[in-house]
């Protein structure tokens, strides 16, 4: 039987156990910036990205041709199928080794779950993190668990990168092209679900984007020799993630809000009131440094700190390569958006306005 067929997750919603949704239930970026500035820097010359450089995962040299690719991620559900939160957990914790053109190895599963909860609720979610990993060629070696009363559930993954083949989020130039692989609108659509306003084709789609590797866009992304900057976006939404690479890379980034993708109900789901604390967070980190020309609509500003859970990697590339990457991408069914460009300046982001 298939673990999605059991029944079990339709009599138990695991959107109604939790205050907040996948990785709408994270710290807000500002207070954990916080705390990581007044953390003592680290000295070791084989660190070769650290926590201190706001990127997606660590790098550690290990000697001249191998490095590894460290990261952990977990939250609380934001689907109420156990099978799938399990897969969407699994991608998004993977999406950060490919955020920085590593290849996933080997990941260790974190467990927080109730001590009177459901086990075969709990074999679901395992299964369903399992099954993303295998399709990703990386084995599960181990894992810890905790009682909590929250649901709770990811994983520490751990890959490998050459040392001079790791994209940062720092390395974005004036004049590059910006891309953007998936569609946003993960936690507007997913906090519509919890409230019981979400339309079935909504979550449908929601669930296809979140349940999807960045495997196939980092392969081919990783080939293009023109692009200089990527990272994934995820928590912090595009904003977030934007501002990041901005400061990063000392630059000026320009997006186009009307060649945003959105995910189906993204919008209509704003207007209903389905807006997570996680970005209402976002947008207090990150609006100080964005700035509007022409008009751009109250919903679609909104959805550009939507937090996505799983999102899909925005990348930095050469203008003159760009389109290459761009049908590249398209021919390997990724469904890659151009959605602006990077401009020199001080670093910041510039929304532009335009027809949605």
């Amino acid at each position: 039987m298939n673990p999605q067929d059991s029944g079990l997750s339709s009599i138990t919603r695991l959107t109604q156990q939790v205050r907040a949704g996948g990785c709408a239930s994270k710290l807000a970026p500002g207070s954990l910036r916080e705390v990581l500035d007044s953390l003592p820097s680290q000295s070791d010359q084989n660190l070769l990205v650290g926590f201190d450089q706001s990127d997606d995962a660590g790098i550690y040299r290990i000697h001249d041709e191998f490095a590894l690719v460290q990261t952990v991620d977990f939250f609380t559900p934001m689907v109420d199928d156990a099978f799938t939160f399990g897969q969407i957990a699994a991608a998004n914790a993977l999406s950060d080794v490919y955020a920085m053109g590593g290849t996933p190895l080997t990941a260790l599963t974190i467990v927080c779950f109730p001590q009177d909860g459901d086990l075969e609720l709990l074999g679901q979610i395992m299964r369903g993190g399992m099954s993303k990993m295998t399709e990703a060629g990386c084995t599960i070696v181990g894992g810890h668990s905790v009682r909590d009363a929250e649901i709770k559930f990811g994983y520490a993954v751990t890959g490998t990168i050459h040392p001079n083949r790791v994209l940062i989020n720092g390395g974005a130039r004036a004049g590059d092209s910006l891309l953007l692989t998936k569609p946003l609108g993960t936690g507007v659509i997913t906090t519509a679900l919890k409230q019981g306003k979400a339309k079935t084709s909504w979550v449908e789609a929601a669930t296809r984007s979140m349940t999807t590797l960045n495997r196939a866009a980092a392969a081919v992304i990783t080939e293009h020799r023109g692009v200089h900057a990527m990272t994934d976006v995820t928590g912090f939404g595009l904003m977030g993630h934007s501002r990041e690479m901005a400061m990063a890379s000392e630059v000026t980034i320009e997006i186009e809000t009307a060649q945003v993708p959105q995910l189906e109900g993204a919008l209509e789901a704003i207007a209903l009131g389905a807006v997570p604390a996680g970005l209402l967070a976002n947008r207090e980190f990150a609006e100080c440094v964005v700035r509007d020309e022409g008009h751009v609509d109250d919903s679609a500003r909104l959805l550009m700190y939507d937090p996505q859970t799983s999102g899909g990697l925005l990348v930095s590339v050469g203008a003159g390569g760009a389109d290459a990457l761009v049908q590249a991408l398209l021919e390997a069914g990724v469904p890659v958006q151009r959605i602006g460009h990077v401009a020199a300046g001080k670093p910041g982001i510039i929304l532009r306005g335009g027809r949605q």
